[in-house]
């Protein structure tokens, strides 16, 4: 009997700790979730999210195929802050 590795199921996930005003924020998409966070940080890690995605279907790469090293690469490169 042979034993499978079971799959990964990659997802980012973003908290904002920064809300003050008392809305819930709330955003899914394509490989992420992200909750709560002022207007601002909630918009910024939606921006992060998408350019993070445009480039993993550019380089045709999956979330779960990176290693940790490779996320944080692409995460700094698609940081729209920086």
């Amino acid at each position: 009997m042979t034993t499978r590795k079971p799959a990964r199921d990659a997802r980012l996930i973003g908290v904002g700790l920064d809300n003050e005003d008392g809305h819930i924020r709330v955003t899914q998409g394509k490989n992420f979730s992200l909750f709560m966070g002022s207007e601002s940080t909630h918009e910024h890690m939606q921006e992060l999210c998408i350019k993070l995605n445009e480039k993993l279907d550019r380089r045709g790469k999956s979330l779960d195929s990176l290693s940790p090293a490779e996320l944080s690469d692409l995460i700094r490169e698609s940081d729209p802050k920086r």
